[in-house]
């Protein structure tokens, strides 16, 4: 099918817009740093700092109504691990908390190229066993733990996830990933079929990742590129989207299919017709409040159970 009408207005509103490839990454950085409409109210929203390996972690802290211990849900920005931050996915953290009925914690990781990998994983692995460690103080079931992120946070949530196991804990009970970064590879189909034209291109992913990498062999490291992780055994369950028009297509629904091969309960959807960056545009597109509800779900039914 085209691109979803819904979709391709969104296209032709960003247009005018420079391709980042072409610009210096505090410039890219303004850009992408255009509020959103106001999110959802929530009880309770709180930004914190927590200890990290590299220095404080700002953290938003995003609480549901009702009376906890509450299930908890540790939140991995997108933005190419270059720009974007916690206030760029505000409104996203805040449907995720009243949908799922869960904590939601946002990380706002050390960025690139001023802190290259493994600075982001390494950050978020900190802040997602704060979370456990600090579970009481937060409200929060240590229990009752997930990762999620879409684009770079989604290739962060899978790869907190590996370091979870390879490391002793903390235990997580599910992994949401989004549109995720799994692989340092520009050639797959999904990269051929959408390089321009669909708010995310080749080129962009190419600087994305010459910012984030010290140098290109970083790339075939799993907590870089975790499709190239020997073994997927021993992780938790996961339900991965991707996006029809949308270059990282392929490494998403290529991950997916190593967990399920690797025994790993996985759901998979893809939602035709739509952009990468889709998921956070519910105020514009009818998929992305379908998928946010949908992912939702299927949080609340592990969390919960």
């Amino acid at each position: 099918m085209p691109v979803h009408p819904q979709a391709r207005a969104v296209l032709d509103q960003l247009a005018a817009l420079p391709d980042f490839s072409t610009l210096e990454p505090p410039v890219a950085r303004q850009l992408a740093a255009v509020p959103g409409p106001p999110g959802e109210a929530v009880s309770r929203v709180e930004d914190r700092e927590i200890p990290g390996p590299g220095g404080p972690v700002p953290v938003r802290i995003y609480t549901p109504d009702g009376t906890g211990p509450f299930a908890a849900l540790v939140f991995f920005h997108g933005g190419g691990f270059v720009i974007c931050d916690l206030d760029t996915h505000d409104g996203v953290c805040r449907a995720l908390t009243n949908a799922a009925g869960c904590v939601v914690v946002s990380v706002g990781y050390r960025l690139a190229p001023e802190h290259k990998f493994p600075a982001a994983p390494e950050d978020c692995y900190a802040a997602t066993r704060w979370v456990a460690d600090r579970a009481t103080e937060i409200g929060v079931d240590p229990g009752r733990l997930a990762v999620a992120g879409d684009s770079a946070g989604g290739n962060l949530a899978a790869v907190v996830a590996l370091m979870a196991r390879d490391r002793g804990g903390p235990a997580l009970r599910y992994q949401l990933l989004v549109y995720p970064v799994t692989h340092r590879d520009f050639d797959t189909p999904s990269y051929r079929e959408n390089a321009e034209g669909l708010l995310l291109t080749r080129n962009m992913m190419r600087w994305f990742w010459r910012h984030y990498l010290e140098r290109d062999s970083d790339g075939e490291r799993p907590y870089a590129s975790p499709l190239r992780a020997e073994d997927l055994s021993g992780l938790p369950p996961a339900h991965v989207i991707t996006a029809e028009f949308d270059p990282l297509r392929d490494e998403g629904e290529a991950y997916a299919a190593r967990l399920r091969d690797a025994g790993i309960d996985t759901t998979h959807a893809r939602y035709d017709g739509m952009i990468h960056g889709f998921f956070g545009m519910g105020e514009t597109i009818d998929a992305a409040r379908e998928a946010v509800a949908d992912a939702a779900s299927r949080l609340r039914a592990v969390l919960d159970a």
